[in-house]
C-alpha cells in the first residue's frame, strides 16, 4: 500500500508537469464528451422511435404465420407488401395470446397497397352535373335547374380555357399538342349547336364530354393508398396517441375509412393552397425566408405558373367574384383572372406573405373546392387480391386522423385505417354477408351436393336425380327484377352492421400485441411463441423492432455510425497518446535511470508510467464526463429541433429531448481509461528496458 501511495503521489505531481500531458488530456476530454453526448442522444433516439412505432401501429409485439414467404414489414418493403400467409381465424390466436398474464390487448391487422386515380377538374364537374340530371329525372325544381345551368356554364368556360391552353402549347411546340380526332372533338364541344342540343339527350352529351374531352385535361394524379384493415374500435382504444382531426370515427359495426391527415393534405388538397401552407409553416416554425430559400421560391413560382387548377374550378359567376376580390386586394384594374392570379403570387414576398396568405384563404378559397375528396364521400378502391386479380369496393371516408406528436411525420401519416370486413373483401376473402348471400342462392337454385363416386349414376342412372324436365312458361322479368332489387336492398341493409364475432371469426394477416409490462418483452415473446406451438398454431412472434424492418434498423445504423466515429477517434487517439507518452518517456530517461540505480525495479517503473496515464485519463475523463453531462442537460431542456418532417417520427414529436443514463458516463470512462492504458503500455515497457548506466549517461 505504501508503494501504491507513492505511485499515486508521483502520478498527480506529474499530471501537468509537461505540455505533452495537456495534449493527451485534451484528446481524452474530447473523446469522453463525444461518448457521453453521442450515447445519450442515440439512446434517447432509440427510446423516442420505439414510442413512435409502438404507439402508432406495431404494439410491443407482432404475430403472423410462420408459413409466410416473407418476414413482416409494417412499413412495407422495396418491392411492395410482404408476402404473408393468412391466419384463417383471428379468434384462435386471440384466445391463446390473451391467456398470457402480461398481454393487455390483441388487435387484428392486415395491410395492402393500391393506387387511386384522382379525377381531373373536368371529370369532377361532369360527375356533379350527371348527379344533378339524375335528380332532375325524379322531379325538377327551379333550384335544381339553376344548379344545372350554372354547371353547364362552368363546363363551357372550362372548354374555353382548355382551348386557350392548347393554343399556348401549340405556339411553343413544333407540332400540334393533340391528335386530329381530339381537335375535332374539342371543336364540336365548343360549337353552339352542341349546347343547343344538350338537353335533348343530356346523358349522351355528358358521355361524349367524359370520354373525349375530360382525358385532354392532365391535372389528375395517381395517389398511392396504403391501408390497414383492423378492428377500428379496438385500434383507437389501444393506440391512445391516435386522435380524429376532421370528421368522425367510423361508427361501430359499419364499414368505412379514415385517411391520415398528412396524406389528406398532401394528396387531396388544392395544390396552390398546399404550397401556401408549406411556405407559411417554413416561415413560422423554422424561420425560413422567401428571399433566401430556393425551395420556398420554387413553390411560390409554381403558384404563379400553375393557375389552371384554380381557373378550371370557377364558373362564370365565381370568376367575376374572384376578379373583383383580387382587384381590390392588389389595387389593380386588370380584368383577366389569370393575370390577376399571376400578379397576386408574383408580388408575394417576406414583407406581405402573411397578408397574402390571409387574403388567399379569405377571398379565393370560399369560391373553390379546397379538397378533391370531401369527408363523407365514397372512395372507389380497386386492389389486387392475394391471388392477383382485382377487387373493388366503394368505401365511405368518415374523417381524418393523426398520432399526437407525429403530425408532420410522413411515416406515421401514410397509413389509412379501414374496417376489417372491407379489407377482407378487397383481399379476396368472402365476408359474412357474401357467405349468407351465397347460401341463399344455393338454396334458391335447388343445387344438390353429389359425391364424386355417385356422379355417373346421378346423371345417367335409372334414378337420375339431377335430370328434370323443363317446364314451359313465361318469365316475368319485372317480378324478377323487383325481387333482385329487393334482395339487393336487403343485402345492403345487412352490410350496414357487423358484430365483434364477424371480426374475430375471419382471416387476418397479422396482429399487434400490447403488453402490460414492456420491461418483460423478451420473456413474454418467448413464452407466447411456446404457447402458440402447444396450441398447434404456426405463429411467429416478433418484437416491434423486428416488425418495423428497415425503419427499425435505422436506430441500429445510428448506433453503428456513432461507434464507428468513436472507434476512429480513439484509434487516432491511441496513436497520438502512444507517440506523446513515448516523447514524455524519452524526456525522463535520466530520471528513470536514477530511480533504477537507487534500487527501483522494472515493475515499479512500469507501474509508475501506466498509473500516471491512468490518472491522467481519469482526471480528464471526469472533466469530459462533467462537460458532456452539462451539454446533455442543456439539450434536454432546449431539445433538438426536427429540422425536417421525416425526423418527427424518429423524435416522436417536433423535438428530441435527450436524457442521460448512468451507463453513458460509465461506458465513456471505461473506454477512455482503457484506451489510455493500452496506448501507454508499449512506451512504459521500453522505459523498463533502459539500463541505469545508459540512462544516467544520456544528455537531455
Amino acid at each position: 500500500m505504501g508503494q501504491l501511495k507513492l505511485l499515486v503521489q508521483v502520478a498527480f505531481r506529474n499530471l501537468f508537469a509537461s505540455w505533452v500531458n495537456v495534449i493527451i488530456g485534451g484528446i481524452i476530454l474530447f473523446g469522453t464528451v463525444l461518448v457521453v453526448v453521442g450515447g445519450a442522444v442515440v439512446d434517447s433516439l432509440d427510446e423516442s422511435m420505439s414510442r413512435s412505432i409502438i404507439g402508432s401501429v406495431a404494439g410491443h409485439l407482432q404475430v403472423y404465420s410462420e408459413k409466410s414467404k416473407d418476414s413482416l414489414a409494417l412499413y412495407g418493403t422495396m418491392g411492395g407488401e410482404a408476402d404473408l400467409r393468412v391466419i384463417e381465424r383471428f379468434s384462435d390466436i386471440k384466445t391463446v395470446l390473451e391467456q398470457h398474464p402480461n398481454v393487455k390487448t390483441v388487435v387484428p391487422m392486415g395491410t395492402n397497397t393500391t393506387m387511386l386515380m384522382s379525377g381531373n377538374t373536368v371529370d369532377l364537374t361532369l360527375a356533379r352535373l350527371r348527379d344533378l340530371y339524375k335528380q332532375a329525372a325524379a322531379g325538377e325544381t327551379p333550384e335544381l335547374r339553376a344548379q344545372i345551368d350554372s354547371l353547364k356554364s362552368h363546363v363551357r368556360q372550362m372548354l374555353a380555357l382548355l382551348e386557350k391552353d392548347l393554343e399556348r402549347r401549340n405556339a411553343i411546340a413544333a407540332e400540334s399538342a393533340l391528335e386530329p380526332a381530339d381537335l375535332q372533338a374539342l371543336e364540336r364541344a365548343r360549337t353552339p349547336e352542341f349546347w343547343e342540343g344538350f338537353e335533348k339527350d343530356a346523358l349522351a352529351s355528358l358521355e361524349f364530354l367524359e370520354n373525349r374531352i375530360a382525358p385532354l385535361v392532365t391535372d389528375g394524379d395517381m395517389i398511392p393508398l396504403r391501408y390497414l384493415g383492423t378492428d377500428l374500435v379496438s385500434f383507437q382504444k389501444t393506440f391512445d396517441r391516435m386522435r380524429i382531426v376532421d370528421g368522425t370515427p367510423v361508427p361501430e359495426g359499419q364499414r368505412g375509412l379514415l385517411l391520415p391527415k398528412f396524406s389528406y393534405e398532401e394528396f387531396f388538397k388544392l395544390k396552390t393552397a398546399r404550397r401556401m401552407d408549406i411556405i407559411k409553416e417554413a416561415r413560422d416554425v423554422n424561420h425560413r425566408k422567401l428571399a433566401d430559400d430556393p425551395e420556398l421560391q420554387r413553390r411560390l413560382k409554381e403558384n404563379q405558373t400553375q393557375t389552371r387548377e384554380i381557373l378550371f374550378q370557377l364558373d362564370p359567376l365565381k370568376t367575376q367574384q374572384a376578379i373583383a376580390r383580387l382587384q381590390k386586394a392588389l389595387g389593380s384594374e386588370e380584368k383577366e383572372l389569370e393575370k390577376l392570379l399571376v400578379a397576386f403570387f408574383s408580388s408575394t414576398n417576406d414583407a406581405n406573405f402573411d397578408t397574402r396568405y390571409q387574403q388567399f384563404y379569405a377571398e379565393l378559397v370560399p369560391l373553390l373546392d379546397l379538397y378533391r375528396l370531401r369527408l363523407g364521400d365514397e372512395l372507389p378502391i380497386t386492389a389486387f387480391t392475394r391471388t392477383g386479380y382485382a377487387r373493388s369496393a366503394n368505401v365511405k371516408v368518415y374523417g381524418t386522423y393523426e398520432f399526437a406528436g407525429m403530425e408532420k411525420s410522413q411515416l406515421a401519416g401514410s397509413l389509412s385505417l379501414m374496417d376489417l370486413i372491407t379489407f377482407r373483401e378487397l383481399y379476396g376473402y368472402l365476408t359474412v354477408d357474401q357467405k349468407d348471400e351465397l347460401q341463399k342462392l344455393q338454396a334458391a337454385s335447388g343445387v344438390a351436393a353429389v359425391k364424386r363416386n355417385d356422379v355417373e349414376d346421378a346423371l345417367f342412372g335409372e334414378d337420375s336425380s339431377l335430370v328434370v324436365e323443363s317446364a314451359s312458361g313465361i318469365i316475368n322479368v319485372d317480378a324478377q327484377l323487383e325481387d333482385a332489387s329487393l334482395a339487393r336492398r336487403q343485402q345492403e341493409a345487412a352490410l350496414r352492421k357487423y358484430t365483434q364475432q364477424d371480426i374475430d371469426e375471419g382471416v387476418v394477416l397479422h396482429a399487434a400485441v400490447m403488453l402490460k409490462d414492456p420491461e418483460l418483452l423478451e420473456q413474454t415473446m418467448a413464452e407466447l411463441q411456446e404457447a402458440s406451438k402447444k396450441a398447434g398454431l404456426p405463429l411467429k412472434v416478433v418484437s416491434w423492432h423486428q416488425a418495423s424492418d428497415l425503419v427499425g434498423q435505422i436506430i441500429l445504423v445510428a448506433k453503428l455510425v456513432l461507434y464507428a466515429a468513436v472507434f476512429i477517434i480513439f484509434v487516432v487517439a491511441v496513436v497520438i497518446i502512444n507517440n506523446s507518452v513515448m516523447m514524455a518517456t524519452l524526456q525522463r530517461v535520466r530520471e528513470i535511470g536514477t530511480m533504477r540505480a537507487i534500487g527501483a525495479r522494472r515493475g515499479f517503473v512500469l507501474s509508475m508510467v501506466l498509473l500516471e496515464t491512468t490518472v491522467l485519463g481519469l482526471v480528464f475523463g471526469a472533466m469530459g464526463a462533467l462537460l458532456g453531462t452539462l451539454a446533455v442537460k442543456a439539450l434536454g431542456t432546449a431539445g433538438i429541433p426536427a429540422f425536417h418532417e421525416s425526423l418527427y417520427f424518429f423524435f416522436s414529436g417536433p423535438r428530441l429531448f435527450p436524457t442521460l443514463q448512468a451507463s453513458n458516463i460509465i461506458t465513456a470512462l471505461v473506454i477512455v481509461v482503457g484506451v489510455s492504458a493500452f496506448s501507454t503500455f508499449y512506451p512504459a515497457f521500453l522505459a523498463t528496458r533502459v539500463s541505469p548506466l545508459q540512462a544516467m549517461q544520456t544528455d537531455e
